[in-house]
């Protein structure tokens, strides 16, 4: 039986012990309430360290972190300006592998705070806007704190019984919104050359931002597209009122749009309440590699921070500064470049620091995301380069053809060392 907490007599003191490991649902399904109650009262606890994966609300500052320990899976989105002051610790893993490490005790869970829809007439509530690790997370959790959020919708997959809260929020705000990418001429240009893999029947994984969101934007007269993906947009809710998102050639979950996450704003949030063409599932689901290799005409469309000549992917970090994480980019890379009739896109800018560095390089700044060899195809506003069965001089010549003109005769210079040697 859950005991209800009024919002402003929330006192974590009596909830949480010194020392507890908490894991906190992320993206649009933070709970935003119980969050900014860890700031305020977290240093009179003491020792408390949390966990949460990617963070839009704003909250988690630098200086919010005084109060305990923040490790993440990345510096995604808000998390970014935590690593940049050093605050931040990152755990380099897949989405994938975030529940399993919780239930194996490697990330600890002592309390899990999650956000979730008002009950259903069963008295189960939805996980609302996120689902990936959160089930994992309150399995393992001495202590559930559940924020029951009135403007959350109840979406169908996951559900979480009232009987497994042991504290219960309730409260009635906008949930954590993140609107589209509006993007320029270069998310433009990548879009155009993106969106030609893209053929009528394709399934897709597409992850948010100004590129992602310009390729949907592309999409509206394609037919019997199909959506499995670790996270979705407002982009699709396009897609589906146009007619061009129907799931109906699916080769798994047919007629269903699958995804673990919803980040977007109240258009997709109303889209996706109580709709049965819209399953919430577990990164166990979304992300495993035994349900992927069923898709057939699976596109995936990632992002990164640099490629090198060879297609070694960075995702993660541009010198010492830390941009992105793993995420779920090598699951669905290596899915889509296996699956019939499928691509893997990873698509990025020409340049970056307003045109002064370029993206495409001799050789990485920063770690190895995505090796060379599960790379398919890379996409800038100057083309794709084709590499799936490449060898590494074609593949450095099909490089530069899609880096900045500025650069390129730098890059020609590497390329020709890379053919000399063959290697």
């Amino acid at each position: 039986m859950s005991a209800a907490v009024a919002a402003g007599a929330l006192d974590l003191g009596r909830l949480l012990r010194p020392g507890d490991r908490i894991v906190v649902g992320q993206a649009c399904g933070e709970p935003t309430t119980l969050v900014r109650a860890l700031i305020e009262q977290g240093p009179g606890i003491g020792g408390l360290s949390v966990f949460v994966a990617t963070s839009f609300s704003g909250l988690f500052t630098p200086a919010a972190t005084d109060g305990f320990t923040l490790t993440s899976m990345g510096a995604i989105g808000a998390l970014r300006a935590v690593a940049k002051e050093h605050r931040l610790g990152v755990i380099p893993c897949h989405v994938g592998q975030v529940g399993p490490l919780i239930e194996a005790g490697t990330i600890g869970c002592d309390v899990a705070f999650v956000q979730v829809s008002p009950a259903d007439a069963a008295g189960n509530h939805s996980f609302g806007l996120i689902s990936d690790h959160v089930r994992a997370a309150v399995s393992a959790a001495r202590v559930v704190v559940a924020e029951v959020n009135e403007q959350v919708p109840f979406t169908l997959g996951e559900s979480l019984p009232a009987g497994r809260i042991d504290h219960a929020v309730h409260v009635s705000c906008p949930p954590v919104r993140v609107a589209p990418g509006r993007g320029g001429a270069t998310d433009e240009a990548i879009a155009r050359h993106a969106a030609g893999y893209i053929e009528d029947g394709a399934v897709l994984q597409v992850g948010v931002g100004g590129a992602a969101d310009a390729v949907l934007r592309l999409l509206g007269d394609r037919r019997d597209l199909g959506v499995h993906s670790g996270m979705v947009g407002d982009g699709i809710v396009d897609l589906v009122e146009a007619g061009a998102v129907t799931n109906a050639r699916k080769s798994v979950d047919r007629g269903v749009s699958v995804t673990g996450a919803l980040i977007g704003t109240e258009r997709l949030y109303d889209f996706a309440h109580r709709n049965p063409a819209l399953r919430m599932c577990s990164a166990s689901y979304t992300h495993d590699a035994a349900v992927l290799a069923r898709l057939e005409r699976l596109v995936t469309l990632n992002s990164a921070v640099e490629v090198d000549l060879t297609g070694q992917v960075n995702a993660e970090q541009g010198g010492s500064a830390y941009l992105g994480g793993t995420g779920g980019q090598a699951d669905f890379v290596r899915a889509g470049a296996r699956s019939p009739g499928g691509h893997a896109l990873i698509a990025l800018p020409a340049t970056a620091a307003g045109g002064t560095v370029s993206r495409i390089t001799a050789s990485l700044s920063g770690p190895v995301t995505t090796a060379r060899s599960d790379v398919d195809v890379i996409v800038t506003e100057f083309g794709a380069a084709e590499l799936k069965g490449r060898g590494l001089a074609e593949r450095a010549r099909r490089m530069v053809a899609v880096a900045h003109p500025r650069f390129r005769e730098e890059l020609e210079r590497a390329a020709h060392a890379i053919g000399q040697r063959g290697y």
